[in-house]
């Protein structure tokens, strides 16, 4: 990474911009986010963790750009210290994060028959039961709940064990596993006796399942290390992400509902005009600020000339999917939440060969959690002031840490 052969004009490279993690309340936007995008379409960030800088590009083409671009690299990223957010960095043997082409399609074809449409409309019924329980039970012990605990956690992790199948017996203690690992209480420690023994459950359930002829994740995956097409290893690093994954709809949902409930014409919208509620849905995974900073960098194989500047090879470059939706050249008054907002190309869930692998699953959920809520809660609101809504701290996946509410 040479300062002076990174521009195509001779002039001087992008300043490197220090990125802190902040730990912000509500849906505000970052801040430090804002000001690199009106710096530039492409600058030079350094994140908390890691070694050197990376670029970082803000636009939504240009996001669009580079994650369809086979010169950018995933797994290259296994192998170096790039300056990072998270302040460990220990990458797991089939992680579809950390795949390229080919290998990212044969990961990612082992399991894609459960996150099919026609799967999540099978699904949507039992979907449905399961959280009109938790609703019950909530609406039995009356108000005022802290519907993160009771209804916005539980429901996204019981869902994704029936995707996975999960057997019933033991359910209870992969949920307790996985509810350690996305809880920002217990600590670092905690966290990682967790994984190891989620970890160790995956291996042994993914060899139970090798004979296996069923629909689910680790039927899936216990039949293609069978035939052969994955690895074990392989198996248990895709299985993982996938059996945690319930956390991101968790408090992606919290935001949405935080809007809902305190921007009292979104949530009449919402109660009122069903036929319109798949387009504030996109409005709503467009606006919130689902993250802390930014996720995973790419590591360009070869020199490419984008916006003025030559990448060279070697270089890390992050995207950021939410400058990407609030590009104004792209959504027109990008801070509004416009309820009827069209067209809307967000990326909330990605782009390219990373695309969310269970945005379906993600949208059936969120879709029906706000659904239920607020028609069998109609003066659903919250129990405390807004401002004094607890947010999650220390954090890559932004939310309310808890959501009290009567009704």
């Amino acid at each position: 990474m040479t300062e002076e052969t990174t521009t195509l004009t001779g002039q001087a490279p992008p300043p490197v911009r220090d990125w802190p993690a902040l730990d912000l309340d509500g849906t505000d936007f970052d801040p430090v986010l804002a000001e690199l995008m009106r710096e530039g379409p492409l600058t030079r960030i350094r994140l908390p963790f890691g070694e050197g800088w990376a670029w970082l590009a803000t636009r939504h083409e240009d996001v669009k750009l580079i994650t369809n671009d086979p010169r950018f690299s995933r797994a290259e990223v296994t192998g170096r210290q790039v300056t990072r957010m998270a302040p460990h960095f220990k990458p797991r043997p089939g992680s579809l994060a950390f795949a390229d082409q080919p290998d990212h399609n044969r990961l990612r074809r082992a399991v894609a028959g459960a996150f099919t449409v026609s799967a999540m409309k099978r699904l949507r019924p039992r979907a449905q039961r399961m959280l009109d329980a938790l609703v019950e039970g909530v609406v039995r012990d009356g108000p005022p709940a802290d519907l993160v605990e009771r209804v916005l956690e539980p429901f996204p992790i019981a869902l994704v064990s029936e995707v996975m199948g999960v057997p019933e017996g033991d359910r209870e203690r992969v949920h307790a596993w996985t509810r350690q690992i996305i809880s920002t209480s217990g600590g670092a420690e905690a966290a990682d006796r967790a994984k190891h023994s989620l970890y160790g459950w995956i291996t042994e359930t993914i060899r139970s399942r090798a004979g296996a002829t069923g629909e689910d994740v680790y039927a899936l995956l216990g039949a293609a290390v069978a035939r052969g097409d994955l690895g074990e290893t392989e198996a248990i690093g895709l299985a993982g992400p996938l059996q945690i994954g319930g956390e991101a709809v968790t408090h992606n949902c919290g935001q949405m509902l935080y809007l809902l409930l305190t921007r009292p014409e979104l949530g009449q919208a919402w109660r009122e005009r069903p036929e319109a509620r798949d387009a504030l849905l996109d409005e709503l995974l467009r606006y919130v600020p689902h993250r802390s900073s930014v996720g995973l960098a790419r590591i360009a194989l070869e020199d490419v000339d984008l916006c003025g500047h030559r990448i060279r090879a070697g270089d890390p470059v992050y995207v950021s999917y939410l400058a990407a939706n609030r590009d104004p050249d792209v959504f027109p008054e990008p801070d509004r939440i416009d309820p009827g907002r069209a067209p809307n190309p967000h990326l909330a869930f990605g782009n390219g060969p990373h695309y969310c692998t269970g945005a379906v699953l993600a949208r059936l959920q969120t879709e029906l959690l706000l659904t239920t809520l607020l028609e069998r809660l109609p003066n659903l609101r919250l129990a405390v002031p807004a401002d004094q809504v607890a947010w999650r701290r220390r954090t890559m996946i932004r939310g309310p840490r808890t959501l009290p509410c009567t009704w």
